[in-house]
């Protein structure tokens, strides 16, 4: 049996490129939270080993994506004048963050050398109709790109097509998104070879979409009978065929990359589906924790039709399973958090069995950024400003406490010696026996002087 996680980027117009060297979407270059080339620092702090730390003009939660010496990151921009605020009163609503000016939904690009911004593309200004969560943010969508192009959803506000110097090819309008509890939206576009998936369940009517890349056509669109999922869609192959595979509260489905047919579909999810899901080694585990807690490892090999309760189902779990940070796997080891208690969990991913722990992190307290891995070390970054770096052995070692003045809710990005962060405040470059910083831009960026 030949499985392997599909790489976006290993297409022939780019093969003299090597796609690991990058952190090209928001899971990396494998989907699954590791970079395979990468070797950060181990220790920083605002004094030491930082490269570089530029302020963002406006908040977002998607992580910074890197290809070659350019980091792209999402932004939603308040702008104008104060008007009568929307406060979310949705039913079931809570914890809501209420809008009252304008946004600017922009993609800014950073020199990934010296931090200096080389442009800021604003794609559309509205009023955003929900506020969404006190905690998130109105750009959580990552980017993603093969080195050609960027995509960039900003959900309700648009999908844009770019090249890589910022110039605008295409643009999609999907409508307005009404989200469970007005919580905010946040699944991610993804790539494979021409085509371009987008995961679009909400309260009204549900679909996933295939699109062409290069002009943002539709290739096919199937609709879904799914409540709001925030979960980004993952491509793998089996037996030769890839398949885009959604998690979901109704199922987990897998879905023909060429045609849009379902190929499988598995329930054992709850409501409110924010992680998403991991492969590898002939495996496939989707998670969440909302009105109960779940984990389900499916075999891909001769998966077809309803796999509920069936034994395409390796193993499962029901205990301190994962709600906001994804999963990451490090060759076959599964390392999850539970987000509100600072717990670590690593089981084996053939066998679902512990190895180690689960480890109560210290210091740490709210974590929103799902884990990354890299030169067998594990980095979980946390709201209060907080990464732990712990070893990928089987003690799971702590390793050092790193601290920085910012919030952090994105995924790290792992590229060479440099670690990225996207703060609140600031995004920042960190990197080994570079101090101080080589460039600190305090100021914000232009949007008219900037803007392509």
């Amino acid at each position: 049996m030949k499985w392997l996680v599909l790489l976006v980027f290993f297409c022939g117009s780019l093969a003299a490129e090597d796609p690991l060297l990058y952190w090209p979407q928001w899971r990396g270059p494998l989907n699954n939270g590791v970079g395979p080339k990468a070797n950060p620092p181990v220790k920083w702090s605002e004094d030491s080993n930082m490269r570089w730390k530029s302020s963002l003009p406006g908040k977002g939660h998607s992580t910074p994506v890197v290809w070659k010496d350019t980091v792209f990151v999402s932004c939603a921009i308040p702008v104008g004048p104060e008007k009568p605020p929307i406060h979310n009163q949705a039913d079931g609503a809570h914890d809501n963050l209420p809008v009252s000016k304008d946004h600017l939904f922009s993609m800014l690009a950073y020199n990934r050398q010296n931090g200096s911004l080389r442009y800021q593309r604003d794609l559309h200004r509205t009023f955003p109709h929900e506020g969404g969560h006190d905690t998130g943010s109105l750009a959580s969508a990552s980017p993603v790109t093969d080195g050609e192009h960027v995509i960039v959803s900003f959900g309700s506000h648009g999908l844009y097509g770019l090249n890589m110097q910022g110039d605008l090819i295409w643009e999609r309008d999907f409508g307005q998104m009404q989200t469970r509890h007005a919580h905010g939206e946040g699944s991610s576009p993804v790539l494979h070879d021409d085509r371009l998936i987008v995961n679009w369940d909400h309260e009204g009517e549900s679909a996933v979409y295939c699109l062409d890349k290069s002009n943002g056509s539709e290739i096919w669109k199937v609709s879904r009978n799914e409540s709001t999922s925030w979960s980004t869609p993952l491509i793998v192959e089996e037996s030769g065929k890839p398949q885009v595979i959604v998690s979901a509260t109704g199922k987990i489905r897998s879905y023909d990359l060429l045609t849009g047919k379902v190929i499988w579909e598995c329930g054992g999810l709850s409501r409110n589906v924010v992680a998403t899901p991991v492969a590898g080694h002939g495996l496939l585990v989707a998670s969440n924790s909302y009105d109960w807690q779940a984990m389900l490892a499916i075999r891909l090999e001769g998966a077809t039709g309803d796999l509920t309760d069936t034994n395409q189902i390796v193993w499962s779990m029901n205990r301190l399973t994962p709600y906001v940070p994804s999963p990451l796997l490090y060759g076959k080891k599964l390392y999850f958090l539970r987000h509100l208690q600072g717990i670590l969990s690593c089981v084996d991913l053939m066998t679902g069995e512990p190895l180690g722990g689960p480890y109560r992190l210290p210091l740490v307290r709210v974590l929103f950024a799902s884990p990354v891995g890299a030169a067998d070390r594990i980095y979980i970054t946390s709201r209060e400003g907080i990464t732990l770096v712990m070893s990928n052995a089987e003690d799971s070692k702590l390793l050092s406490v790193n601290r920085l003045n910012d919030v952090f809710s994105a995924s790290p990005a792992l590229v060479g010696n440099q670690l990225f962060l996207r703060g609140e405040k600031f995004l920042y470059c960190l990197e080994k026996n570079v101090s101080p910083a080589t460039f600190q831009n305090e100021g914000e960026p232009s949007s008219q002087s900037q803007n392509k």
